[in-house]
């Protein structure tokens, strides 16, 4: 099975570190005769951080004989481009991978040719990437790419071979490795393939100890022969430049790669073609490069889905107590790359297989099933396979009864009949009876109803595995009451006497039909009627009560409901006149079939007697009520209105003297004058002049013109007094008033 990838490249390597260095190169010759060679020289740089250093545009290439310095050229790069990633089937790819390819082509004539010594030619650049990992100090060293051109080729004009593709820039972790490293040789000579090591060449600014060679890019390049990068050890050395399992090889005879990287990372290593013509060296051409062993995402991946699935440690497993039918959804990934897929299931006796997208099968039993689900069977690249444990459990079933005596308001019994379909122990129980209670204990349960009413009732039931199941029956519930219960307002009352039944039967609700007879020709339909008795006598009442599902009970209740005479309230009074002067009066109470007596006066309790005595404190229409009640409880009331009038009383004296002896200082007459109005008061002399008059009987005159200013002659003056009784009658008053010095 295949494991996820992720889309980290090279474990998070510091983009910014690797990327401002070179990553490789191969240098290569071809001979156009006469000592005139054609030189090629390929670079590769990564370019994902536009801020990295370019390639050195000229580069200087020198020319030794033997390890004596010719010359050193300049050389322009003719082309600069782009290189993409090689595709890799059913692979995804980092996206933050850039690298560049540097061409530099140039020719040289050596003048002493053929020699009896080698030529090379070398071009030295510092620094590789800090973050390589099988090299020591990759930092401060960098790289020499070198080419030779030995006596024996020199002689012959052999060219030397060139590389066919370019190397890959990103190898998957953990996915094989097939990569074709060979190379073509223009004479077809013999090519022999093998790691060797990449050589050091140039250093970081004041690195390297000093000397010729302490420079990023030495000019002129330091002569052969140059060191060779000192391999991390273990694990890695010149034929193992990078960890795989198995280990990555190359072929000597084809030049291919093969092995899988298990290490993420940057290796550093370098492949030699050494080109043979009848057993003779010729020439070795050396390419340096960087490979990066990065995660790739897998684009086809076989991921399932079903309800009750889980995944544990790479394998599905799924747990299901729903029956032998399984249904599980193919949610892999890259289904239009799949061309086959397959579900295998092994039973007891043979395997199943299917090869259907989804899985919809009837599986032969309760059991274990161990299986897979396999995309692109035989393709290592493009393949994957889900492997899968299917645990189907005895289903669980619930089921229930119940009883009852339909007629009779009695307890319900209920019947556990559930079972386990196979091998298997019943653990929990859980009763919801439908009326709010609950029960985890009982296998049998059996519950009163309060309520008449259609109740569903759950049972639900769990085994050993955790597997449930529930059911849910209606229980129709509808019996009359075993005991008809009624419970009236009144049982002794008066007419007219309001009756309330208050039916207390149960179960009992309104799709019952209910009849009532009342004893006197009354009838109900309803549970709780209200009833009016008019006549006395004593009474029976009967009630009939038909269920729902056609049960009756009927009672009558003799004698049931009395009625008698109502009491009858009457009273009289004495004295029959009264007013303010005399206010006091006797009640008599002359009512029927009372017992008690309760006397209002304006609305307020005065007296609990039959008789009783009075004195009002107010004039005019006074309220007397009398509520007289029955031994049973009922009532009478007479309200009876009673005049009490309002008498004047008024008296005029003959004679004052206003001498300030502060007695009998004002005249004014004097009464009883409660509630009149228009009061007025005159004093006139013997001559017809008005000298006093006043609106209130509470001003005297007090002997002076208005009583004002000088007291006036004693002598006989007139007086005259009008008013207006309370109930309207004019009063009219004149007599004289003497005054007296």
């Amino acid at each position: 099975m295949k494991y996820l990838y992720t889309l980290a490249f090279l474990l998070t390597i510091q983009v910014s570190g690797f990327s401002k260095h070179i990553i490789g190169g191969v240098l290569s010759y071809e001979c156009l005769g006469g000592g005139t060679y054609k030189f090629t020289m390929k670079m590769y740089r990564d370019c994902y951080d536009p801020t990295g250093a370019g390639f050195d545009n000229p580069a200087p290439f020198t020319f030794f004989k033997g390890n004596q310095e010719i010359t050193t050229m300049m050389v322009n790069a003719q082309m600069i481009e782009d290189v993409d990633p090689p595709p890799i089937p059913c692979l995804i790819l980092p996206d933050n991978v850039c690298v560049q390819e540097g061409i530099y082509e140039f020719q040289y004539t050596f003048t002493d040719w053929p020699s009896t010594e080698s030529y090379h030619v070398s071009y030295q650049r510092c620094c590789r990437n800090a973050t390589v990992i099988n090299i020591q100090n990759p930092d401060d060293v960098g790289a020499t790419f070198t080419i030779e051109i030995l006596p024996a080729s020199q002689a012959l004009c052999n060219s030397s071979p060139t590389f066919n593709t370019f190397p890959p820039i990103v190898i998957c972790g953990d996915e094989p490795l097939n990569y074709d490293h060979s190379a073509f040789d223009l004479e077809g000579d013999q090519l022999v393939y093998s790691f060797c090591a990449p050589l050091l060449g140039g250093a970081p600014p004041g690195g390297g100890g000093g000397g010729p060679c302490a420079f990023v890019t030495p000019n002129p390049a330091c002569p052969p022969p140059y060191a060779e990068a000192v391999f991390v050890n273990p694990p890695y050395t010149v034929l193992t430049p990078m960890a795989g399992n198995p280990i990555v090889k190359i072929d000597p005879i084809t030049g291919k790669l093969t092995g899988t990287p298990n290490i993420l990372g940057q290796f550093v290593f370098a492949v030699c073609v050494n080109e043979y013509r009848n057993g003779v060296l010729m020439s070795v051409i050396r390419r340096d490069f960087q490979f990066n062993v990065a995660s790739c995402e897998a684009l086809v991946d076989a991921e399932i889905s079903s309800p009750g699935i889980t995944l544990q440690n790479d394998e599905y497993f799924m747990e299901t107590c729903n029956g032998l039918e399984i249904s599980i959804e193919n949610q892999s990934t890259a289904q239009t790359s799949v061309d086959e897929f397959l579900w295998l299931f092994s039973t007891p006796d043979s395997v199943m297989s299917f090869n259907t997208w989804d899985l919809n099968a009837t599986f032969p039993g309760a059991g274990s099933y161990d299986g897979m689900l396999i995309l692109n069977p035989d393709d290592l690249l493009c393949g994957d396979t889900a492997l899968i444990h299917i645990e189907i459990y005895p289903e669980v079933v619930a089921e229930f009864t119940y009883d009852y005596d339909t007629c009779v308001a009695g307890p319900v019994s209920f019947v556990n009949q559930s079972f386990i379909d196979g091998i298997g122990n019943i653990t929990d129980i859980f009763w919801d009876l439908g009326d709010g209670t609950t029960d985890s204990v009982s296998q049998n349960p059996v519950h009163v109803y309060a309520q008449p009413q259609i109740i569903p009732v759950t049972l639900e039931i769990v085994d050993e595995h955790g597997c449930s199941d529930q059911v849910t029956n209606d229980v129709v519930y509808f019996p009359v009451p075993e005991i008809i219960n009624v419970r009236p307002s009144d049982t002794l009352t008066c007419p007219p006497g309001e009756i309330v039944f208050n039916n207390l039967s149960t179960p009992l609700d309104n799709t019952y039909d209910v009849y009532w007879e009342f004893g006197d020709g009354g009838t109900s339909t309803a549970i709780s009627p209200a009833y009016t008795y008019r006549e006395t006598g004593l009474y029976d009442v009967r009630m009939v009560i038909n269920s729902p599902i056609g049960c009756v009970a009927d009672t009558t209740f003799s004698a049931f409901i009395r009625l008698t005479d109502p009491p009858v309230a009457q009273f009289d009074y004495e004295p029959k006149e009264l007013s303010n002067l005399a206010p006091d009066v006797t009640f008599f109470d002359e009512s029927e079939n009372a017992v008690r007596w309760d006397w209002f006066v304006d609305g307020q309790i005065v007296a609990q007697l039959p008789d009783f005595q009075y004195a009002f404190k107010d004039t005019g229409l006074i309220e007397v009520s009398l509520v007289v009640t029955h031994p049973f409880f009922c009532q009478d009331t007479l309200t009876r209105y009673i005049d009490v009038k309002p008498e004047v009383t008024y008296f005029l004296p003959n004679a004052f003297s206003p001498n300030e002896d502060t007695n009998n200082e004002f005249f004014h007459g004097k009464g009883v004058l409660l509630g009149i109005s228009d009061y007025k008061m005159e004093i006139w002399d013997r001559w017809g002049n008005l000298i006093f008059e006043s609106d209130s009987p509470e001003e005297g005159w007090n002997g002076k013109v208005n009583n004002e200013g000088k007291y006036v002659q004693m002598g006989v003056y007139v007086c005259k007094v009008n008013f207006t009784g309370p109930r309207g009658q004019a009063h009219a008053y004149t007599g004289f008033a003497t005054l007296l010095r």
